[in-house]
C-alpha cells in the first residue's frame, strides 16, 4: 500500500488579512511552510463480517467472494436494529444473507434490557483497498495549514510484517501514549453508523511509508494515521486518517486452459509458444465504461497482478501484448518480465498524453532470452504512413481540402511492431532437414476500434502486409511471419477476408460505404487490395473454427484477436480454447471481472517451423 501525501492551503484573500482565521482552516496567508510526514499503520479488530451461518463469506476472504456479482449487485450490509429481535446488532453481508438468517430469528421480551441504538444501517464494505473518509480528522492551532491526504492502495500479499518502533514521532503529544488511536484521540468515539461507543483496540502495526499487508491481516480494516511536521519547530501542522475495506487474500488463478493438439503434426523443426493479449489499459479500465466490475477490481495494481501471471503460467516463448500503458511499461511490465526472463520491446501510440506523462496506450512484444534474441526491430506507425499514401502515392496536397479530409479520416493514431528473432540454439543441418530455419518474424498490432470505422481497419491492414511483404520478401522467401494482435475486427469484415483469402470481395459492403458527402474515399479499387501471404489462423486450423469471442462484455461478445501465420514454413501444433461462457460468468457478468482481469482472453499457440518451403 503507497500512500501519497501532501500538504497544500488556500491563499488568502487581501481583503481578508485582518480577519481571524477559524480552527482547522484551509486557508493561509503563507504558503505551506517546510515540513516532514510520519505514518503510522494500525490493524483493525476481527469482526465476523457475517451473521448468517452459511455464509461462504464468514471463512473466506477470497476477491471472488467478495465481489458486487457474488454479493448479489450491491456492496452494502445490513444490520438488525429491531430491539426486540434475537438477531439485534447482528449485520449480514447482503440482503439475501439477511433473509436467510431472519428464518431462525424470535422475538425477545419487550422487558428485556437492551443497549439503544441509532437506527439506520451500516456498510462493512467489500472492497479490498478502498477508502472511508469519513473517519478522516484534521487538527490544527488557529491559522495553521489544513492538509489533506490521498492513498492509493496497493495489492496485498504474504510478506513480512515491518517492524513497529517504540517511540512516537517528534512533535505529537497526547494520542501516542494512550491506548487509543489518533482517530479516537479528541474525536467523537463513535464507530460511524452505529451510534455506539468504540471499544475495540486498533493494534499498531507500522511507522513506515508503506506497508504490504499479509496473511494477518485478512478479513480486517487497517488505518493509516499520516501527520505532517514543520521541519524547523516539530510543530504538528496537519493530521489525517483513512481506513480501507476488509483486505482480502490474493485472488486464485483462473482455471487451466489445456491444449488441443492439432493432428497433423511432427516433424523435426523448432517449436516455440506464442501468446497474444489485449491487456486493457488502465485508461480505459473505467467505472463508467464496465460498471458491473468493482472498482477494486479495475485499480491497475490488482489486474497487472493476475495479468503477469495469467502471462507467465502459460509459459510462453513469445508473448504479444496490447494497451499496455506507457507509464506501466516503464514502471511495471519490463521490470516484471525481465525477471521472468524475457527481454520486450515497446511502442506507443502516436497520440499525445494529454498532459498526463505516460498515459497513453501502446502494443508490447516480448521474446525469452533462452529459446530466442534480437536480430531487428521496427515500429510502424500508421499515422505516418497516411500521409506518406496522401503525398507520395496520390498526389495529395496534405493542406487542401481534399488531402485533409483523407489525413483526417486515416489519422487514427494505431502503431504496430515488427521484430525479427532468431533461436538461441540454432538447429542444425541434418540428412532430412539439409536448410533449417532458425528466425521467425512476429508482427504485432491493434488496429483502430470504431465500429463505424471498417474502411480504415481495411486500410490499416491492407497497409500493414504491404509493409510485411516488402521486409519479409526483400529477406528472402523462407522467413517466417506470424501476425498477432487485436485486429478489432470480426470474421465476417473485410478484414478478416483479405488476411485469409489474400483478397477483398469487391461486393463486401466494407469497402462499398455509403459515405456522407464530407467523408473522404480512403480505399482504392477492391480488386487492388491484396497481398502476397499466403496465411492461415491458428485457431482456425487446429480446432476448425474461429473461438466463440476473445472480447467479451456486457455490450459486446465476440471474435477481435487473431494469430495468422504464414502456412509455408509455419505450422500450428495446439492451440488453448477459449472457456466455456458458464466459466467467464462464474465470478462475474461479463469480463473484466475478479477472476479475468482484461476485458479479452488470451490466445495461446504452439507453434513449429517447417524447413524446405513445404508442409511434411
Amino acid at each position: 500500500m503507497r500512500p501519497h501525501a501532501y500538504m497544500y492551503g488556500k491563499k488568502l484573500d487581501e481583503r481578508d488579512f485582518d480577519k481571524t482565521l477559524p480552527p482547522h482552516s484551509k486557508k493561509s496567508r503563507d504558503p505551506p511552510p517546510d515540513h516532514e510526514f510520519s505514518y503510522r499503520w494500525f490493524r483493525g479488530p476481527q469482526k465476523e463480517p457475517c451473521a448468517y451461518e452459511q455464509c461462504p463469506r464468514r471463512t473466506s476472504f477470497s476477491p471472488h467472494d467478495w465481489s458486487i456479482h457474488a454479493l448479489g449487485g450491491s456492496g452494502c450490509s445490513l444490520q438488525c436494529v429491531s430491539t426486540q429481535s434475537s438477531l439485534y446488532k447482528s449485520t449480514f453481508c447482503n440482503s439475501n444473507c439477511f433473509v436467510q438468517g431472519w428464518k431462525s430469528q424470535y422475538t425477545i421480551r419487550k422487558d428485556t434490557p437492551k443497549t439503544p441504538l441509532g437506527t439506520g444501517s451500516s456498510s462493512v464494505g467489500s472492497s479490498a483497498g478502498s477508502l472511508n473518509d469519513e473517519d478522516a480528522q484534521s487538527v490544527g492551532s488557529s491559522g495553521s495549514i489544513g492538509g489533506g491526504l490521498s492513498n492509493e492502495n496497493g495489492s496485498s500479499g504474504n510478506q513480512n510484517q515491518p517492524s513497529t518502533p517504540n517511540a512516537p514521532p517528534r512533535g505529537f503529544v497526547g494520542a501516542y501514549s494512550s491506548a487509543q488511536s489518533f482517530n479516537d484521540y479528541g474525536a467523537s468515539n463513535f464507530e460511524a453508523g452505529y451510534g455506539e461507543q468504540q471499544t475495540e483496540e486498533w493494534v499498531e502495526i507500522s511507522r513506515d511509508q508503506f506497508y504490504i499487508p499479509n496473511t494477518d491481516d485478512l478479513g480486517r480494516k487497517l488505518k493509516l494515521e499520516a501527520s505532517a511536521y514543520s521541519s524547523e519547530t516539530g510543530e504538528l501542522l496537519m493530521h489525517r486518517v483513512v481506513k480501507t475495506d476488509l483486505v482480502l487474500s490474493r485472488a486464485p488463478p483462473p482455471p487451466k486452459r489445456n491444449l488441443v493438439t492439432s493432428k497433423t503434426g511432427g516433424g523435426g523443426g523448432a517449436r516455440f509458444r506464442i501468446l497474444t493479449y489485449n491487456c486493457l489499459a488502465e485508461i480505459y479500465a473505467t467505472q463508467q465504461q464496465y460498471p458491473y466490475c468493482d472498482f477494486w477490481a479495475l485499480s491497475w495494481d490488482f489486474r497487472f497482478q493476475n495479468i503477469l501471471r495469467e502471462i507467465v503460467d502459460v509459459g510462453p516463448d513469445v508473448v504479444c501484448l496490447q494497451e499496455v500503458q506507457a507509464d506501466h511499461y516503464e514502471d511495471h511490465f519490463y521490470s516484471a518480465m525481465s525477471d521472468a526472463g524475457f527481454e520486450g520491446v515497446y511502442k506507443q501510440k502516436t497520440r499525445q498524453s494529454m498532459g498526463l506523462a505516460g498515459k497513453v496506450d501502446g502494443c508490447a512484444l516480448f521474446w525469452r532470452r533462452t529459446k530466442f534474441h534480437l536480430v531487428e526491430s521496427y515500429s510502424i506507425e500508421f499515422n505516418e504512413l497516411a500521409q506518406r499514401q496522401a503525398s507520395q502515392v496520390l498526389g495529395m496536397n496534405p493542406r487542401s481540402e481534399e488531402g485533409a479530409a483523407y489525413l483526417n479520416r486515416l489519422s487514427k493514431d494505431n502503431v504496430a511492431q515488427l521484430v525479427v528473432i532468431e533461436l538461441a540454439q540454432p538447429s542444425l543441418a541434418t540428412r532430412s532437414n539439409r536448410e533449417p530455419i532458425n528466425q521467425v518474424c512476429i508482427a504485432n498490432t491493434h488496429l483502430y476500434s470504431n465500429k463505424d470505422f471498417p474502411d480504415v481497419k481495411l486500410w490499416q491492414t491492407w497497409q500493414l502486409l504491404q509493409e510485411l511483404e516488402t521486409f519479409v520478401l526483400s529477406r528472402g522467401t523462407n522467413l517466417p511471419l506470424m501476425i498477432c494482435g487485436d485486429f478489432n475486427s470480426t470474421p465476417d469484415t473485410a478484414v478478416y477476408d483479405l488476411m485469409s483469402r489474400q483478397a477483398v470481395h469487391p461486393g463486401h459492403p466494407d469497402v462499398n460505404m455509403n459515405n456522407a458527402d464530407d467523408t473522404a474515399s480512403i480505399l482504392p479499387d477492391a480488386m487492388s487490395i491484396t497481398h502476397a501471404f499466403q496465411l492461415g489462423s491458428a485457431y482456425n486450423t487446429v480446432i476448425g473454427e474461429e473461438p466463440k469471442a476473445t472480447n467479451f462484455t456486457t455490450g459486446f461478445k465476440g471474435v477481435l484477436d487473431y494469430m495468422w501465420y504464414s502456412a509455408q514454413n509455419l505450422r500450428p501444433l495446439s492451440t488453448a480454447p477459449i472457456p466455456d461462457e458458464s466459466v467467464l460468468t462464474q465470478h462475474g457478468e461479463a469480463l473484466p471481472s475478479t477472476q479475468y482481469s482484461s476485458d479479452h482472453l488470451m490466445l495461446i499457440s504452439d507453434m513449429q517451423i517447417i524447413s524446405g518451403g513445404s508442409r511434411q
